[in-house]
């Protein structure tokens, strides 16, 4: 039988559960067609988790993602993806044929996995506004630079302002 890979994302109200029955339902519809064995299965299968997307999608901007590895015929696949499209909790889905399903991980699943490796990087160094000497409230460079300037054209405020010395 042909083999196919398809990916699809749920909308992110429904829990990680709810997306592990549709998968289960998917798996047990394209077991049986019609109350007969088909010999179909889902060979692989990935939950890859709540992802953010690209862009809403019905007012979605987030969606579980989850990876189906499937071995079956093209009339089964179809049926499955009908039953895809009149799902309310399924945004998309796309499926593919390949040439073989890997076992090894997916790309996704591998690169999280190096993400959750590097653990601790040493201490962080000081940020943009906390290297240097410390400042106090008036030595801020706008502050003295106004001062500067109301000195320099013999201004003095306060009482009195108006009279020259």
């Amino acid at each position: 039988m042909p083999l196919y890979e398809c990916v699809l994302i749920a909308r992110n109200d429904v829990t990680q559960q709810q997306v592990e029955t549709i998968a289960d339902a998917i798996a047990v519809q394209l077991d049986t067609d019609n109350g007969v064995e088909t010999g179909a299965s889902v060979k692989k299968r990935e939950y890859w988790g709540l992802r953010s997307l690209a862009y809403r999608m019905n007012k979605n901007r987030k969606g579980h993602y989850m990876l189906l590895g499937l071995d079956t015929k093209a009339p089964a696949l179809n049926e499955m993806e009908r039953q895809l499209r009149l799902n309310e909790d399924i945004l998309r889905f796309m499926t593919i044929r390949v040439d073989a399903i890997e076992e090894a991980p997916s790309a996704i699943l591998s690169r999280k996995s190096d993400d959750r490796e590097r653990g601790f990087r040493g201490p962080k160094p000081a940020g943009r506004f906390e290297s240097g000497r410390k400042r106090g409230f008036d030595d801020r460079e706008e502050y003295r630079a106004r001062d500067d300037n109301e000195r320099d054209m013999g201004f003095r405020g306060g009482r009195d302002a108006g009279v020259e010395e």
